[in-house]
């Protein structure tokens, strides 16, 4: 049974998304949704010696644009994002592995719209995680009208028997419209992560993989559920 996941591009998310991509024989980025701000599209927590810390990579606050439409006000944080990285998690076991195939995605200013960025990012990172499920886009389908419609959709033209939704779904998925297709709704639980050596002070789970990675380099998976399942 195929399985495959729709969600929108994240920065640098953190390892619950990457969990998701694992579990699934397909990810579709769906960025042709409407951009919001204040969100993950843009944005992630990493850890700092004063405690949680967003990383922000300015976009404007216009939300009449779909996702994939966003493009890079400037390239000043490319820099900043590094320094700041640098800063916090040098002295990190795998600061230097890591860094060394983050650091040229981040400075890459050919890569100008969000989209491009987030992709390329989760690409490298699910390739170090030894992740192989595909990553494809939701435009290379076509798109239909309707929230649960569109979904359902993507899902048949995927090939899909399955589609595996986050929890936070429930509040506007119509189910009886995948049962009509005879597609099973999943709803995929994250499940209670153990922890691992992390830097500075009370442990937190919200951060993204970088932290997760920076720390525990090629034994990142252990510290996830499906990650491994693919190494």
């Amino acid at each position: 049974m195929k399985k495959v996941a729709i969600l929108q591009s994240n920065y640098i998310p953190w390892k619950g998304y990457f969990d998701l991509i694992s579990y699934v024989d397909e990810f579709i980025i769906y960025d042709d949704m409407q951009f919001t701000t204040r969100d993950w599209r843009n944005r992630n927590k990493i850890k700092t010696p004063q405690g949680l810390y967003w990383l922000s990579i300015p976009v404007g606050s216009n939300t009449n644009r779909k996702i994939r439409e966003v493009l890079f006000i400037d390239n000043n944080w490319r820099e900043k994002h590094c320094k700041v990285l640098e800063a916090n998690y040098k002295k990190s076991p795998f600061f230097e592995e890591i860094f060394s195939f983050i650091k040229p995605i981040l400075m890459d200013e050919s890569l100008n719209s969000l989209t491009e960025l987030n992709v390329s990012l989760i690409k490298s990172i699910c390739n170090y995680l030894g992740i192989l499920t595909p990553i494809t886009y939701c435009w290379d389908y076509g798109l239909i009208e309707g929230k649960t419609e569109r979904l359902v959709d993507l899902c048949e033209k995927s090939k899909a028997d399955v589609y595996v939704s986050g929890p936070a779904a429930k509040d506007y998925i119509d189910q009886a419209l995948f049962d009509k297709s005879k597609i099973q709704l999943e709803w995929f639980e994250y499940p209670n992560y153990s922890e691992y050596p992390q830097l500075w002070g009370e442990f937190q789970h919200s951060v993204s993989i970088l932290d997760l990675m920076f720390n525990c380099g090629k034994e990142s998976y252990k510290f996830m559920r499906y990650a491994n399942a693919t190494i």
